[in-house]
């Protein structure tokens, strides 16, 4: 989410830890906004993160219409709108709709899909996961069952070079070099070997077991690591589904991934930029559509991959500079690839500090003491943690006696310490101290 390099993903343990609610998921969606303290909110899916230069514009002018004029990026590639009016869903649903970005109503909140952003753009994948894309959004839309997945629900399409795989997606489909597919669940480390064919079709199935184990399970789970099963049982049972389907698999050991993205500047076909805190101006939105030449990717670490096919060196260096010249991280050195928070103050009431205005004023601290390779950093308002990346990280907590706890999310660490923001270079110092 934050930051796109490498550092190992912490594991769950082995033994799912089962849930209990007493309420339905309540997760934002086009249709179903959320209150927040900044006005309404509402949640766009966007599976995959692809964006043609239509849907991309109409975003931005539901956003000036009837929100708070910003783009909003998610760790899940989607893109979310703030400060609506309360009873706006369906004038915004409209041009959504229109834009082909609600193809069905019925099943908006599940269209939860991410995708290797340079997957076809580089030489590093071994498949472009593009059509496995489509397919499996087509199915996920006429699956009458599907619309049961909870909000949270995540598939993750990996073409090969294990960028998404340490998600730990609900349903992970990944490319092996033997021209098939892994399939694997939540965190297990047995996978499913299919065929690329049958790949988009096998993870419906996956999701449609997850459903049928949930409702035999009785815990109301939303994800897949919240069900108290035994290690590889949802696997097995996923496996007969596949037979029952007619789809041929066999088990594996699951392949080892990251969760890491494409660091800014010119990757093989392609533009990469960050976008700081994931907040998308109208004025970078539209330099962005207009750079693009067929279609935006939003990646899961608050970034935005531009194909540009067919472009000269200079083209694409003059590209970047113009993305660079509306606030656009297009350095693959910039501080804020470890930086992120959540929404904080105003947005939040359960927030205790404007998180993301400490976060920019210690940026420079954090940049001089906090070298490339380190570990990301997270603000948040409180300690839910909304947003928060997987795997290693630090946590900069907003405390409720003022001022921010640190601590380090990585094995063999147990310390924390409060540290006052009066001064940026206190929290340099602390972080130097801390790691």
């Amino acid at each position: 989410m934050l930051a796109a390099m490498s550092s190992a993903a912490l594991r769950p343990s082995s033994q799912a830890t089962a849930v209990s609610r007493d309420r339905g998921d309540a997760c934002p969606g086009t249709l179903r906004l959320h209150a927040a303290d900044d006005g309404a909110l509402a949640r766009v899916r966007i599976p995959g993160g692809v964006l043609t230069v239509r849907q991309a514009e109409a975003l931005a002018d539901a956003a000036q219409r009837l929100g708070d004029g910003d783009l909003h990026l998610t760790s899940r590639g989607n893109v979310q709108l703030r400060g609506l009016a309360a009873g706006c869903g369906a004038e915004l649903a409209e041009p959504l709709t229109a834009a082909g970005l609600l193809p069905s109503r019925g099943h908006e909140r599940v269209r939860n899909i991410v995708a290797s952003p340079l997957s076809g753009l580089d030489a590093h994948g071994l498949r472009d996961v593009r059509p496995w894309l489509s397919a499996l959004d087509t199915a996920l839309c006429a699956s009458e069952a599907a619309r049961a997945l909870s909000g949270r629900f995540l598939f993750a399409l990996d073409d090969g070079r294990g960028d998404l795989a340490g998600l730990e997606a609900d349903v992970t489909v990944r490319a092996t070099a033997d021209g098939g597919a892994q399939l694997a669940l939540g965190s297990a480390g047995r996978a499913l070997h299919v065929s690329a064919k049958d790949a988009p079709r096998a993870a419906l199935v996956a999701a449609e077991a997850f459903l049928e184990a949930e409702r035999a399970d009785g815990t109301r789970a939303w994800r897949v690591a919240e069900l108290a099963l035994a290690e590889g049982e949802l696997t097995a049972a996923v496996g007969r589904r596949l037979t029952a389907e007619g789809i041929g698999h066999e088990r594996q050991a699951r392949e080892t991934g990251r969760a890491d993205g494409p660091l800014p500047g010119a990757v093989g076909d392609a533009l990469s930029v960050h976008v700081p805190l994931g907040r998308l101006s109208a004025p970078q939105w539209r330099e962005l559509t207009r750079v693009a030449t067929g279609e935006l990717r939003l990646t899961p670490w608050r970034g935005v991959v531009l194909p540009t096919p067919g472009t000269t060196a200079a083209q694409r260096t003059g590209s970047l500079a113009r993305l660079a010249a509306v606030g656009l991280v297009t350095d693959p050195d910039s501080p804020w690839l470890r930086v992120g928070a959540c929404i904080g103050r105003p947005g939040c009431a359960k927030s205790r500090a404007d998180v993301r205005a400490d976060a920019t004023a210690t940026l420079g601290a954090v940049g001089a003491a906090h070298h490339r390779g380190g570990l990301p950093l997270y603000w948040s308002g409180c300690e839910r943690r909304c947003g928060h990346p997987r795997g290693e990280r630090i946590d900069v907590v907003a405390a409720p006696e003022g001022g921010y706890r640190l601590s380090v999310v990585a094995p063999g660490h147990d310390e924390a310490r409060t540290v006052p923001l009066a001064d940026p270079s206190r929290l340099a110092a602390a972080l130097a101290e801390i790691t």
